[in-house]
């Protein structure tokens, strides 16, 4: 009997053992792939949302706090509606020249004797400042505060008459080292060209720019500019330090021309366009005791009119 001795050896590959994937197992896979998938986009696209919603945000936001300022708004209306107005006003180059000076001027005291055409845009334009009004018609300053809240403004009653101004000229220089000094609190003066019945903070305001543009003074019975030019010159000359720009307006007309180069002074005339004089005034509150507005006085007429009071 033949025995068989061979020994058979049975080698077991595993890929020979390997199962095949599930069903199953595929299909979680799959879920797993698809669901990373949704969730970076959607994770992205979230992303994107938030940085147009923010960017949008930080944008509208800028806006909002930025706006265009209601006097800005008023002032265009006001003027879009009378453009055709045969209304006297100001030239564009006189607009201009103040405008330039309000621009140049970080958040100006602007000091305006007269409600004119421009009153709103000067408002306007200065809304980063004060800019207070001061005019003879008590009703239409009330008016002017009820369609503009917000507008500072004050009646003042004007005892002077433009017929009057050779004697009150000759008063004021007679009395240069008292009543009608350079350099005062005119609260309490007695001088007859300072006007003292303003509201007392007014006083205390360091003027930076002021424009003399009332009351009128184009006929022998109005109150004239004669008080207004020689009190802005008091209160340039009277604030602690600096200067003052003071706009004259109707620089052309007799009264307007002598009093401006009296008490505002020729020498400080630094701009003169059209009918619009630009003087720059120096503080002259260290030297209190001085009696001279002028180094000299060249007003024209000054003399004449001394001569015609004696």
């Amino acid at each position: 009997m033949k025995n068989n001795s061979n020994t058979k050896l049975i080698l077991l590959h595993p890929s020979l053992h390997k199962q095949p994937p599930s069903p199953s197992f595929l299909s979680h896979r799959l879920c797993l792939s698809f669901f990373l998938i949704i969730f970076f986009t959607t994770l992205f696209i979230l992303s994107l949302i938030t940085t147009i919603s923010t960017s949008a945000a930080n944008s509208a936001a800028s806006s909002a706090s930025s706006p265009l300022p209601l006097s800005v708004t008023k002032a265009l209306l006001h003027y879009a509606s009378l453009s055709n107005s045969t209304t006297k006003s100001m030239s564009f180059t006189e607009i201009n020249s103040i405008a330039t000076t309000l621009h140049l001027t970080p958040n100006p005291n602007f000091l305006i004797f007269g409600l004119t055409h421009e009153s709103l845009l000067w408002s306007a334009l200065n809304h980063n400042g004060r800019t207070v009004f001061v005019d003879e018609n008590e009703y239409m300053i009330s008016k002017f505060e009820q369609s503009n809240p917000g507008i500072e403004a004050y009646d003042v009653q004007f005892t002077t008459k433009v017929s009057d101004y050779p004697k009150l000229l000759s008063q004021a220089k007679q009395e240069s080292k008292r009543e009608c000094k350079p350099v005062q609190n005119l609260l309490f003066s007695e001088c007859k060209l300072g006007i003292n019945d303003l509201p007392n903070h007014i006083y205390q305001i360091s003027w930076d720019v002021i424009l003399v543009d009332g009351p009128r003074g184009y006929f022998p019975a109005a109150p004239g500019r004669m008080s207004a030019i020689f009190t802005a010159g008091v209160l340039a000359r009277s604030k602690k330090v600096g200067k003052t720009h003071v706009f004259v307006h109707d620089l052309g007309r007799e009264v307007e021309k002598i009093f401006s180069y009296e008490f505002l002074c020729e020498e400080n005339l630094v701009n003169n366009v059209d009918q619009l004089g630009h003087f720059v005034v120096k503080s002259e509150n260290n030297n209190g005791g001085s009696s001279v507005f002028c180094r000299n006085s060249s007003s024209p007429l000054s003399v004449s009119a001394s001569k015609d009071v004696d």
